[in-house]
């Protein structure tokens, strides 16, 4: 049943959400322009209008069902930015590069709500969250919201299955033979990794490393 604080909870979390993967979308597609590959740019996608990288499965009923459902983490995905590795003025680097863009844009980001986060109380002047003014309380909430879902993103996209970042990472260190057998399971890439979040294969990951860093950050 829909209530006032669950509407709020839902919006404070879809922002962040949304803001993580369009910036991590767009740092993927403004690193290939700056390495050679307009191709992103020709499709109207180096712009920071959400309507153009948002998946109405990915950026809002998924996230929204996790919630919902009580999930310990939630997790999104916005429109892949097209990207012709081809192009790339120097293909090993800018495929490195590249990849790893969205993934340090969103340690970035989880950096910088940190930073706000714990900034909010004592700025503020307040010895705890009691009399602290409801914008204040709604900002902090949010901003740990963000901290939480910009590491999941960026952990959970450093697993090394293509098409995740961490799959395109890895193929550069693979020798050629190696890097063709990990490229043709690219296909069924995106089963594989519904299938590791439907049967918690993945929990070791969020508890052994998510869970530590979020401490440190929090």
């Amino acid at each position: 049943m829909l209530t006032i604080d669950s509407i709020i909870n839902s919006v404070l979390v879809l922002v962040p959400l949304v803001i993580a993967v369009v910036l991590h979308e767009l740092a993927h597609g403004y690193a290939a322009f700056r390495l050679g590959d307009p191709t992103a740019y020709q499709a109207g996608r180096l712009t920071l209008n959400p309507i153009k990288h948002l998946d109405p499965v990915g950026s809002i009923i998924l996230p929204l069902m996790l919630k919902l459902t009580g999930s310990p983490f939630i997790f999104g995905y916005a429109k892949p930015v097209p990207v012709n590795f081809s192009r790339l003025s120097n293909q090993r680097e800018g495929v490195l590069l590249v990849s790893a863009a969205g993934v340090a844009t969103n340690f970035a980001l989880a950096l910088v709500c940190s930073a706000i986060y714990k900034w909010i109380l004592p700025s503020a002047g307040f010895s705890n969250m009691a009399g602290m003014p409801l914008i204040a309380i709604l900002l902090k909430q949010m901003c740990a919201y963000s901290v939480a879902i910009n590491l999941v993103l960026a952990v959970f996209n450093l697993i090394p299955i293509p098409p995740l970042d961490g799959g395109r990472i890895l193929a550069v260190f693979l020798p050629p033979r190696l890097r063709f057998q990990l490229a043709r399971i690219e296909r069924y890439g995106i089963f594989i990794v519904f299938a590791l979040l439907l049967t918690g294969s993945v929990d070791w990951l969020f508890s052994r490393v998510l869970d530590p860093m979020l401490g440190i950050l929090l």
